[in-house]
């Protein structure tokens, strides 16, 4: 791509900071920048190899305004490809803000969302997953999901699907060479062979499909409720997983009368709990609206984190409660194990599959925890540095690329000619095609960057 345009933007946080970033990218970065920057050596930006630093002030034609350092970059050796300098100074937003204003007084216009890395991929420096994972890096909330999006922008996604792509792309020049060029000396097709091909990449993108869930969960957070029967400890919990006192705790039965909500990570997964009212039959009208919210909360929530009192005898509550979480991923926390156990846990198992013991008043019990809920939400089963679908957009087309593929495999089985079976193989080469933006158009491409920020 020839981009005519210099684009300039602030790429660090708008608030306040020890060092601020404004970014100048296009053909004439050096010249713009040489504008409003003026190096202390005398030398002019312009002039200048890329990797080299310098020090000076920033102006506009009021006068100075800050000191600041300019780092050059010549294309194509930079993050987007073309000429690049970048600005680095003192952190105020007045200082960058007037800064920035003069560089488009100079002749660069303002970049829009995204359109840094967008340029990175229209000039090849990066596929188009690579560069949703930019994204997906900054807005990482714990350790797994940060490593799931730099194991992206490394192009581990981008590899596994070239790895599927590649034996598809083959079997359909393959087949194509065998049915245009009868005359020549071209192998048979083997369909013992295409049916281990479509099964192998058939398996990988499934593997593929199924972890989506799991990695989701690692980036955006999962919907957990803290679900029980008065007192069995629900809010000491939360307080234990918030690391602070989040939730009033007493002796008192009915004390959480509303939802109290916190994010928190456990395990590297960032849960947005809620401690709910305890579920009971009340005749306190306000304490009955809490139960009702708590019950409705329970029905759609992505994470039911149910809470056993081991101190005490399994009740209606709790039965109630076990009966609840059939249908919702759900693990069973059988609290107070600091006190002497009564609690009858031949009923639990019969509901969930994973339970797990613990003293939420003392901390006992919160490694295995965090460790069953990765286990119910799965994301235990998945390596981050692998390489997993990030966005809708991406989980569509290996979904439409699947689907392609079990055509072409039913295509086969039934006898039909092999002309149809390349039909269908070409869909799903053209699906995982537009997954890694080798082919993808400019629609989809519009609405990939329209999500990033300004200033990257």
């Amino acid at each position: 791509m020839t981009e005519t345009t210099t684009i300039a933007a602030i790429s660090t946080a708008q608030a306040p900071g020890g060092i601020g970033l404004i970014r100048i990218s296009g053909p004439q970065a050096q010249e713009i920048a040489d504008k409003v920057f003026t190096a202390k050596s005398g030398k002019k930006l312009a002039g200048e190899k890329g990797y080299t630093v310098h020090y000076g002030r920033v102006h506009d034609e009021a006068g100075e305004i800050d000191e600041a350092i300019a780092i050059n970059y010549r294309a194509p050796a930079s993050f987007t490809g073309e000429n690049v300098t970048e600005l680095s100074c003192h952190g105020g937003l007045y200082l960058l803000r007037r800064t920035l204003r003069a560089l488009y007084h100079a002749g660069a216009r303002p970049a829009q969302p995204g359109e840094f890395t967008r340029r990175a991929f229209l000039n090849g420096k990066m596929g188009l997953t690579e560069a949703e994972s930019v994204m997906e890096l900054i807005s990482a909330r714990g350790d797994q999901a940060a490593r799931a999006a730099l194991a992206g922008r490394d192009g581990a996604l981008e590899r596994r699907i070239a790895a599927v792509k590649e034996t598809l792309v083959g079997a359909a020049a393959h087949l194509e060479a065998w049915a245009d060029y009868p005359e020549e000396e071209i192998p048979e097709v083997n369909e013992d062979e295409l049916q281990r091909i479509f099964f192998d990449a058939g398996r990988e993108l499934d593997r593929l499909l199924q972890s989506f869930d799991a990695g989701r969960a690692l980036r955006e957070g999962v919907d957990t409720v803290i679900a029980g029967k008065p007192n069995a400890g629900k809010s000491t919990l939360m307080n234990l997983l918030a690391g602070c006192e989040r939730s009033i705790v007493t002796d008192v039965e009915g004390t959480t009368r509303d939802i109290v909500e916190e994010t928190v990570l456990v395990g590297g997964i960032p849960l947005r709990l809620a401690d709910t009212a305890g579920l009971r039959d009340t005749d306190d009208a306000v304490e009955r609206i809490g139960v009702e919210r708590a019950r409705k909360r329970l029905e759609s929530a992505q994470l039911v984190l149910a809470v056993f009192d081991s101190s005490r005898k399994m009740g209606e509550e709790d039965r109630r409660l076990a009966h609840a979480c059939r249908n919702v991923p759900a693990l069973a926390v059988v609290n107070k194990s600091d006190l002497p156990t009564k609690l009858d846990y031949s009923y639990i198992q019969k509901y969930f599959q994973h339970i797990v013991v613990l003293s939420a008043k003392n901390g006992d019990g919160l490694e295995e925890l965090a460790k069953a809920i990765g286990k119910v939400l799965k994301t235990s089963e998945i390596d981050p540095n692998e390489g997993l679908l990030f966005t809708e957009r991406q989980r569509e087309a290996a979904r439409r690329a699947k689907e392609s593929l079990e055509e072409a495999e039913r295509a086969l089985q039934i006898g039909m000619t092999l002309d149809a079976v390349t039909v269908s193989l070409e869909g799903a080469v053209a699906s995982l095609l537009e997954l890694t933006g080798e082919k993808v158009t400019d629609a989809v491409v519009d609405e990939v960057f329209s999500r990033f920020c300004v200033g990257k």
